[in-house]
């Protein structure tokens, strides 16, 4: 056969796949696959509990099994309470709605009394599928293009990372955290380029996913500032008065929802995160703590609590939880104290701001091991498989917080720009991909601030999980935008087929 021929057959076959698999269809299958894999095939992998994860189970009903293992394995399996359940929830949070549903699952297709940790990796897998399916489909369509199918690709090497699969077989709350983000920018995003596209309905589950996306986890209340920002594209779209009442709904719908989030933080975690974020936090990257508290009205005493968790695992100098240090320390090292100490001693901020810098990017769970016992890995051991995002994130990213705020100016001037060709040409796209990523930059910046003054450098890796969740969605948009050639033009130009 001639080179001729073969290359017409080559173009034949990749016509044939382009038109029975689109991009979307085709990042959906290998994030099932590889995700598939991980979460369901014997044994399993997950997350280690870290000891978090009793504010899940208990009030909804499981309980631990002989052999329960906290840290160093997956526990498969744990008991379903065949009794009234007197737990009170411990924090407000809609991760409880995905817990209960897999229960549910469970007792429906498995058993009544012993609950499989898979049934909860299922209840994230199947949104996340769809939630994969919509990205890919808000950045590729309508091409279907060699480059949209390497987008695709994109995509699926960024989110089918097992650093964040991982997560589903577990009672964090990041997984719901993660795959609501994923709705809450394809659906937007969705609403901008395909505006006859089900608007009113993407609109609903965009406001939807932030909101439970906030209610979540405490520490999102926050982010609600950030997503109204985002939220602001909205207006551009739809012109109409009372088209902008139910936007601001919306809008009032996650602040209150901020609001509601923040309030009803039990006094308990107040005292952990305020003690955190002295011992973890204004007693940290300085050389004499004991001197500079005291100049600031708290005993020298507390200095010998630096780097001490609120519920240490040895001997501690000093019990977190007694009176004397409720009387001591958390009632005069407030919010406002701490802001004024780092106000006081930028230094020592500006070098924590650099820790936090250096774990952005990190994604995987390194404190809890991901394999069962049954799989004879050490214990505390953490998966490889398809973690080269990951990986390569972590180790290269800059881990130099003024790093983050140079690229915070440049990626908003390089968006911006194509926003004002919009404005220009009276599109819309542009301008609301503007207000996206400006509320994901804010994330990006503010919440390692917030991290650090609410709860030092403890557990930072988790407390920064949305921020690079949205600097990988910014990074995506970047790249498909670029090869699309509508990074500055929301109609650039469409080019012959690319094969």
């Amino acid at each position: 056969m001639t080179i001729d021929g073969i290359k017409l057959k080559w173009l034949a076959g990749w016509r044939w796949f382009a038109r029975h698999c689109s991009p979307a269809l085709l990042a959906t299958v290998l994030a099932a696959v590889i995700a598939g894999y991980l979460l369901f095939v014997p044994p399993f992998h997950g997350l280690a509990d870290n000891g978090d994860f009793y504010r899940a189970q208990f009030v909804n009903g499981l309980y631990h099994l002989k052999g329960y293992s906290m840290l160093d394995y997956v526990t498969p399996k744990l008991g379903i309470m065949q009794y009234y359940n007197d737990t009170t929830a411990a924090v407000f949070s809609s991760q409880p709605l995905f817990v209960k549903l897999a229960i549910l699952l469970n007792k429906l297709f498995y058993s009544k009394t012993v609950f499989d940790l898979r049934f909860m990796g299922l209840v994230y897998y199947v949104p996340y599928l769809g939630s994969m399916y919509l990205l890919t489909m808000v950045m590729t369509a309508p091409y279907r293009k060699l480059r949209s199918y390497l987008i695709a690709l994109l995509i699926v090497f960024v989110f089918a990372d097992s650093s964040f699969t991982l997560y589903f077989n577990s009672f964090f709350a990041e997984p719901g955290m993660l795959i609501l983000m994923l709705y809450a920018f394809a659906s937007l995003m969705l609403v901008a380029r395909r505006p006859h596209w089900h608007p009113r309905i993407l609109t609903i589950v965009y406001f939807v996913s932030i909101m439970l996306l906030i209610a979540n986890k405490q520490q999102n209340a926050p982010l609600a500032l950030s997503y109204v920002v985002t939220s602001i594209g909205l207006f551009f779209i739809f012109k109409k008065r009372a088209q902008w009442l139910w936007i601001l709904g919306g809008i009032v719908g996650i602040l209150v929802t901020g609001v509601l989030t923040y309030t009803l933080i039990t006094k308990q975690f107040n005292d952990i995160n305020q003690y955190q974020a002295f011992t973890h936090g204004v007693l940290l990257h300085t050389d004499d703590p004991s001197k500079k508290i005291a100049q600031r009205g708290v005993d020298e005493q507390y200095a010998l609590m630096r780097n001490q968790d609120y519920y240490p695992k040895s001997f501690a100098a000093i019990n977190p939880s007694d009176k004397s240090v409720k009387k001591g320390l958390n009632d005069k090292t407030g919010f406002g104290w701490i802001v004024l100490y780092y106000a006081h001693h930028y230094p020592q901020f500006h070098t924590l701001l650099d820790v936090a810098a250096g774990d952005m990017m990190i994604t995987q769970v390194k404190a809890v091991g991901d394999y069962q016992q049954a799989s004879g890995k050490p214990a505390g051991v953490q998966v490889t498989y398809f973690t080269g995002f990951s990986s390569v994130a972590g180790a290269f990213f800059p881990q130099k917080f003024s790093f983050d705020i140079l690229l915070t100016i440049a990626l908003l001037i390089v968006f911006l720009i194509g926003a004002y060709n919009d404005l220009v040409h009276h599109r819309v796209v542009n301008i609301v991909r503007f207000f996206l990523v400006t509320g994901l930059l804010t994330v990006f910046i503010f919440v390692p601030i917030i991290s650090i003054i609410g709860d030092g450098d403890a557990d930072l890796a988790k407390h920064l999980f949305m921020v690079p969740v949205s600097l990988d969605l910014i990074f995506i948009t970047f790249i498909a935008d670029l090869l699309n050639h509508r990074l500055w033009y929301s109609n650039g130009n469409i080019e012959e087929d690319d094969t």
